[in-house]
């Protein structure tokens, strides 16, 4: 390793309080937990003071709110899927390219179950500090989900 890669990597372990190897590991581990639908075992991986920004739940902050809205997105979505393109590291830093699918079947947003499948690509974007997640910020195409599961009319089939 060059030299200035080695100091780079160096601050960016000194900023993340992680190792690559253990930002992998703990993304394994989210992946698990996405896989069995397991909203306590993600929130684990979030710090007390975690901010999370979604544009379905909006920003809320703290353990317990981000388990919530989790459960509740497993709630509606009950055979719903995450499946991770890609993860870029930089330093305490991480995006994930993602595909998540699934079927509409428990009440969402106080809606009735449609019964429509969606498939929607989101990036999450993660900053992280002594093996924690502090703050994600979920990015995808709420309202095309909404369209997707039937909730919303497209443009064209109006």
């Amino acid at each position: 390793m060059r030299k200035d890669a080695s100091v780079a990597a160096d601050t960016a372990d000194a900023r993340s309080g992680m190792k690559r190897e253990a930002i992998e590991a703990l993304f394994e581990r989210q992946q698990e937990c996405w896989d069995n639908i397991d909203a306590e075992g993600l929130a684990a991986d979030y710090a007390d003071d975690v901010v999370v920004e979604s544009p379905m739940a909006g920003a809320h902050s703290g353990r317990a709110a981000a388990e919530a809205t989790i459960k509740a997105f497993f709630a509606a979505f009950i055979d719903m899927k995450m499946s991770t393109d890609g993860l870029l590291i930089d330093g305490n830093r991480v995006a994930r390219i993602a595909k998540v699918e699934g079927t509409h079947i428990g009440t969402f947003l106080g809606l009735p179950p449609t019964g429509k499948h969606f498939v929607l690509p989101v990036v999450f974007l993660y900053e992280l500090r002594n093996g924690k997640i502090i703050h994600e910020r979920r990015i995808y195409d709420f309202t095309g989900l909404l369209v997707q599961i039937g909730v919303l009319k497209d443009r064209k089939s109006t």
